[in-house]
């Protein structure tokens, strides 16, 4: 098969998931793509651009997959007749239905229609995660009855139909190359490798480590992750104090250094408030990080139940923050022990591109197939 990719925002995950099936799909994939700037413009004009890259596409596509950032109507009217007779996918990374908004910010209905519509023009939508899935869905509901008549509320049934939802591919295997055996001198290392924003509550995360450090627990920080637009005053504050005690600050754009990074890591901490999937903590865990995170958002579906309250290592979730202070407090302090690294690594392994991109290749031949078999009964 010939497949498009239409990517308005090329960059982080996006990225990592494109690339990721160019890598691996038994498919010929093409890409019309533009670079990860100004997200409001890539949603209300970015169609126009991509337009104009796919004419430059000679293939005979037989299944285009746009992604979540895409204004998918304004694509297809632009690009039609072209993919008249093709089937469109629609991959939600996000939404700006339930994405969250800065304080003080409101949040603008025009970027949550343009994915509603999107999704409703594509004949088959694809979440990331369960969590995201059913937020996105009973979120429906409110936003259409914000509008004066015409709700279109039989819509919200159409999309239940037609959607799934399916994991994104991961690329850990890359990080065997740099997996050494756990150093055991010196404090343990705790890994932040999230963005550094609001929704990921690094204030809280803070909190914790100041806590714990004034109650004599010993610890080195890894603070990585994506900084390039949000610097919060809680990461300045914390160079101040525990300055000689960071192994690392910063962004990381080299894998071999990230990789590296997280190997040395002992424990990975998510304080997030908000997350539709959780790239970052996924690759922590598979190096051997043992995980100390929230009991909601996409973290249960994507532990294990066995491991979800492990009867001889230390629990992995966390209900609020006095929870997470006694549960880092006792892993600091060797009272519970961590997850075995080999246990760790045998906990998303299934989401590795190797084995995940079989599931994604089906899908893309039995959304062809069944467009096909549709086209046909309507033939007759």
């Amino acid at each position: 098969m010939d497949i498009l990719i239409v990517e308005p925002f090329m960059g982080g995950s996006h990225k990592a998931f494109l690339d990721g099936l160019q890598r691996h799909s038994r498919h010929t994939i093409h890409t019309v793509t533009m670079s990860d700037r100004y997200w409001k413009w890539r949603m209300n004009g970015g169609a126009v651009t991509l337009a104009e890259k796919t004419a430059m596409i000679d293939a005979d596509i037989d299944l285009v997959l746009a992604s979540s950032m895409t204004n998918l109507p304004a694509f297809i009217a632009l690009t039609n007749p072209r993919f008249a007779n093709t089937p469109v996918l629609f991959y939600m990374h996000e939404n700006q239905l339930t994405q969250p908004v800065p304080e003080g910010e409101d949040r603008d209905l025009t970027y949550c229609y343009i994915n509603y519509l999107s999704a409703l023009s594509a004949n088959q939508v694809i979440f990331n995660s369960h969590f995201h899935f059913d937020s996105f869905m009973q979120e429906l509901p409110g936003f259409l009855s914000r509008f004066p008549d015409y709700h279109q509320s039989e819509s919200i049934k159409m999309l239940e139909a037609k959607s799934t939802v399916m994991h994104p591919g991961l690329d850990l295997s890359r990080h065997d190359q740099y997996r050494k055996p756990k150093a055991r001198k010196g404090p343990p290392v705790i890994v932040w490798n999230q963005r550094w924003a609001f929704d990921k509550n690094p204030d809280m995360f803070f909190r914790v480590m100041n806590r714990l450090d004034d109650s004599g627990c010993d610890f080195e920080l890894i603070l990585a992750g994506d900084n390039n637009h949000d610097k919060p005053q809680a990461f300045r504050e914390a160079w101040k104090r525990y300055g000689s005690r960071i192994i690392h600050y910063g962004y990381v754009d080299d894998f071999e250094v990230y990789s590296n990074l997280l190997h040395k890591g002992d424990i990975v901490v998510s304080t997030a408030e908000h997350e539709f999937f959780c790239v970052a903590i996924m690759e922590a865990i598979y190096c051997g990080c043992h995980p100390v995170m929230p009991n909601k958002l996409t973290y249960p579906e994507l532990m294990p139940d066995n491991l979800k309250d492990p009867l001889l290592h230390a629990p992995v979730f966390y209900e609020d923050e006095d929870e997470l202070f006694r549960l880092m407090h006792d892993l600091l302090k060797n009272h519970t022990k961590p997850l075995p690294v080999s246990t760790l690594k045998a906990v998303n392994a299934h989401l590795d591109w190797n084995k995940a991109i079989e599931r994604f290749d089906a899908l893309f031949e039995n959304a062809a197939k069944a467009y096909s078999d549709k086209q046909a009964e309507s033939a007759v």
